[in-house]
């Protein structure tokens, strides 16, 4: 499964660099980035959708068709549009959250920004998200884009993902930590 996994970013590395490379050198990174946050939310939000790009009962021509009527209602440029017809036409569909993570990946670096996940167990106010990004934006050096949730298991407090840094300072993981050391006193 991991040989797998690491094939379907491998091609959705590739097609992705293809489309980013294209539209950095006609100057539509912008444009690009809403289209993919679009597909994206397309993905998450239909089943059906997910269906027809994993699903080995439709043909290359009923995934063929169904991209195109996609792409033209989602307004998709011309690259991108072309791209997912290649996509289906070669039956690699299937990669198509890899692509879409893999071109946000490309978009942001390309803009110096990097992703901060951040888990509290309350939604967290305007002010605090302003606060949160200014403070995360002087750590990294970089311009940094919240990806917020919320998680009530945690308690209180929040864990942060940065890069490959994580700082956890939930209620959750204290509580933890002091089950631990009462339990190596004991």
């Amino acid at each position: 499964m991991a040989n797998s996994a690491s094939m379907s970013h491998s091609i959705a590395g590739r097609y992705a660099q293809a489309v980013f490379d294209i539209v950095s050198e006609e100057g539509g990174l912008d444009a690009l980035a809403g289209q993919i946050e679009d597909l994206g939310a397309a993905l998450n939000d239909s089943a059906d959708l997910r269906a027809l790009i994993t699903s080995p009962l439709y043909t290359r021509d009923d995934q063929s068709r169904a991209i195109a009527a996609l792409t033209a209602k989602m307004g998709l440029s011309a690259t991108l549009a072309n791209t997912l017809q290649l996509m289906a036409r070669n039956r690699r569909l299937f990669v198509l959250p890899q692509l879409v993570a893999r071109l946000r990946d490309l978009i942001a670096e390309a803009r110096g920004e990097v992703t901060a996940d951040v888990t509290s167990a309350v939604a967290l106010s305007d002010e605090q998200q302003k606060r949160l990004t200014e403070t995360l934006a002087a750590k990294s050096g970089k311009k940094v884009k919240l990806n917020a949730r919320v998680d009530e298991g945690l308690i209180g407090g929040m864990i942060v993902k940065l890069g490959s840094q994580m700082i956890d300072s939930s209620i959750r993981s204290k509580l933890a930590s002091l089950q631990n050391a009462m339990k190596e006193v004991g």
